[in-house]
């Protein structure tokens, strides 16, 4: 399978970023791309909504259903499910996208932080996919994609920011049990991570990121095309590395996805090659 054309794509977080480009490289397919997200009314410090990300859909080939989802309330995803399926008769790919970030110590983490970053990763992440299940076995090739590293426990990684780390690391660990569960039943239940940190307005709000240094949100979304066109039986359970994966498939030319292809990129958090980049965590 090389195409998505006919494919109905549930994105959690879609408005903007890598769930959008993910939305749109499908849309060139042809595909079905629910939006959901927070995002109904443009925010000037993130610019996107799920009204504008369809728009996009549209554009470019796809069929679009803009939803308003809060994924930490379980009514609203369970009406979003029910809403994409009234919609488009069911549901073949769910990709966890959605995240929240806060990269500070324990003594500066309000619990309020705290429980977002659980609420939306690991929360989120266990919901969303719960809700979709049902819809997906009837699926001829489902698939289940989660934005999540692949597990660390390399204490440097928890000294740094040991809430964020733990909200992460639970999007991996779900990845990891459900792909078990459900190995037998056909669904592929894989994470992505990128091998550098992507250039997206939340990142841009970090204080202290190269932004010349990182690469666009396209290789996330190539690398996702590609693994969510792959047969999913027996292809499950795997911590995917966007070039890593890119490579595999024979990609060559990784210049094209650089902000500035004269600059070493910024290797992501979470990979043991980020510390030799840059050293531990700070």
């Amino acid at each position: 399978m090389t195409s998505l054309a006919g494919k109905t794509l549930f994105i959690t977080g879609a408005s903007r970023g890598i769930g959008l480009a993910i939305a749109r490289r499908a849309a060139r397919d042809g595909a079905n791309v629910v939006i959901a997200a927070k995002s109904d009314v443009a925010n000037p410090k993130l610019p996107g909504t799920i009204h504008s990300a369809a728009a996009q859909v549209e554009e470019l080939g796809g069929k679009a259903l803009a939803i308003r989802c809060d994924i930490r309330d379980e009514d609203q995803v369970h009406a979003a499910v029910e809403l994409a399926v009234a919609t488009f008769g069911g549901i073949d790919i769910l990709v966890n996208n959605a995240s929240a970030i806060w990269l500070r110590g324990t003594l500066d983490t309000p619990m309020k932080r705290f429980d977002l970053m659980n609420q939306v990763n690991s929360r989120g992440t266990f919901l969303c996919s719960q809700a979709c299940l049902p819809h997906l076995l009837k699926s001829d090739n489902p698939h289940i994609l989660t934005l999540a590293p692949p597990i660390n426990l390399a204490p440097v990684w928890w000294a740094a920011h040991t809430a964020y780390t733990l909200a992460k690391m639970g999007m991996s660990l779900i990845t990891l049990g459900l792909a078990a569960e459900f190995r037998d039943r056909g669904v592929a239940v894989n994470a992505l991570w990128p091998r550098t940190v992507i250039a997206t307005d939340a990142i841009n709000m970090i204080p202290g990121v190269e932004l010349s240094r990182c690469r666009t949100a396209d290789i996330m979304a190539d690398a996702a095309h590609a693994i969510l066109t792959t047969p999913a039986r027996g292809f499950t359970g795997q911590f995917l590395i966007d070039e890593a994966f890119l490579r595999s498939r024979g990609v060559s030319d990784f210049d094209v996805y650089a902000n500035d292809p004269t600059q070493e990129p910024l290797i992501d958090f979470f990979l043991d090659e980020a510390l030799e980049q840059r050293g531990p965590p700070k």
